[in-house]
């Protein structure tokens, strides 16, 4: 109605402007004056009515507003009401949920640390190479924050049973092996408990960083390797031993790294090396003596049961210097036969100086090794401080295995050198006794001649 009461406006003035041309005279002035008069006059009601009706209309918008004001702040004042009605209800019933739920909470603990705990163990347990969907569960339920559910926690202690009966089992499956070259190869695997697990008789480790059975890098002796290879042959129901380590691998890690005998040698370096080569030097002329000194005794023993001297053995060398005319001058007879001794004695002897020697110089070797370890060692101390163990495990490696060999040399050289000595001196001895029976039996008959 607005809209259309404003159009009319606007046609009606316009069309008189459109419509009149200029006056001619006052006449004509006057008249038009007075069309405009009345024309605006109609105008203005028009404006006025307009006016009126909008008032109107303001009017009664201000009223529903007011209204509709009303009628909110009610419902305000009635959602007010509701909402501290709520609250209090709330508040009772969290109070009454937090002394129900007591027991749930620490239940809910529990069940979190159970399943840390059993993460950390069934990461590291050989039995995760043929169920590995079980530590992503468990890796859930440890970080979840939320109340677990029954279904999760009949699952926790299926997962637990499951490991401690794998742990009584021994299984045979298909698993990736990777080799030591390298290599991922699809190979039958033997798996005792969670202790040990080998293929084709060489024991394997489980990483858990990868998921991965690995061969080891070095495989134990011969006889643990054939007991495993006898194991992974035996058929069903029969017994066999076999070896397992029941600290899950870190025994048998342990004892795949202790070096070899041709390792622990190199560690001792160049001084090392001196002391082996001076070892078996003092081998060499211990077994020399020793067969010498052997062929000696069993001469000896031979000429002891025979009459005529033989050149080919200390005593009958000493009796061929025995004759007649010497018979006669008893204290001459001694003196040929003492200088006899004298030159069998360095054949007897021969090596035995060397051998005191070899065992007084190889343990002086190795404190000398120890001393040049012991200085590398205080370098690295200087140069890296002592953060790092690994950088002082040369020299202290030197050290202690440089007086190591020392004494491996030096107390078999030492017992050899005893030993070889008493068969000499024994040797020496009864050549004694047969020269003193000899200058004893002549003496006697010189006494009887004489009387």
């Amino acid at each position: 109605m607005k809209t259309l009461t404003s159009l009319m406006l606007m046609l009606s003035l316009s069309l008189p402007l459109m419509a009149v041309d200029k006056p001619a005279n006052l006449d004509e002035l006057l008249d038009q004056v007075k069309r405009e008069r009345v024309l605006e006059q109609q105008q203005n009601k028009m404006r006025e009515a307009e006016f009126v009706e909008a008032h109107d209309q303001q009017a009664q918008l201000l009223q529903q507003a007011r209204e509709q004001l009303a009628n909110e702040e009610q419902r305000s004042t009635r959602l007010n009401e509701t909402f501290t009605e709520q609250e209090q209800t709330l508040a009772e019933q969290q109070s009454l949920l937090d002394e129900r739920s007591g027991s749930l909470g620490e239940l809910f603990g529990t069940v979190r640390q159970v399943a840390n705990d059993s993460r950390g163990t069934l990461e590291s347990s050989m039995t995760s190479v043929q169920k590995t969907e079980r530590l992503g569960f468990l890796n859930k339920l440890s970080d979840s924050k939320q109340q677990p559910t029954i279904d999760e926690l009949r699952q926790l202690w299926l997962t637990l049973q499951e490991e401690m009966t794998a742990s009584g089992k021994v299984e045979e499956f298909e698993a990736p092996v990777i080799t030591v070259s390298g290599e991922v190869a699809q190979q039958p695997v033997t798996r005792i408990g969670v202790f040990t697990a080998f293929s084709d008789g060489k024991f394997l480790r489980y990483l858990s960083e990868t998921g991965n059975l690995v061969e080891l890098a070095r495989q134990p002796v011969d006889r643990l390797q054939n007991l495993a290879r006898d194991f992974e042959q035996a058929g069903a129901g029969e017994l066999l031993p076999t070896v397992i380590d029941p600290t899950r691998g870190a025994i048998m890690a342990l004892l795949v790294q202790t070096p070899t005998v041709k390792e622990r040698i190199a560690q001792g370096g160049w001084i090392g090396y001196i002391i082996l080569v001076l070892g078996a030097v003092g081998l060499l002329v211990a077994l020399l003596q020793f067969l010498s000194l052997l062929r000696a005794g069993r001469g000896v023993a031979k000429q002891q049961k025979q009459d005529e001297p033989s050149q080919k053995n200390p005593l009958g060398r000493i009796l061929s210097v025995y004759n007649a005319k010497l018979a006669e001058d008893v204290e001459t007879l001694q003196l040929k036969l003492d200088e006899a001794i004298l030159r069998e004695m360095p054949k007897l002897e021969r090596g035995l100086i060397t051998l005191a020697i070899l065992a007084a110089i190889a343990p002086m070797l190795g404190l000398l090794g120890t001393v040049s370890g012991m200085i590398e060692t205080f370098q690295s101390i200087t140069l890296f401080g002592t953060g790092d163990p690994k950088l002082m495990s040369g020299g202290i490696s030197q050290a202690l295995v440089t007086t190591e060999l020392g004494l491996a040399v030096a107390i078999p050289l030492l017992l050899i050198h005893s030993g070889l000595s008493s068969k000499s001196n024994r040797l020496i001895q009864i050549l004694d006794e047969e020269s003193a029976a000899i200058v004893a039996r002549n003496a006697e008959k010189h006494h009887g001649n004489t009387d």
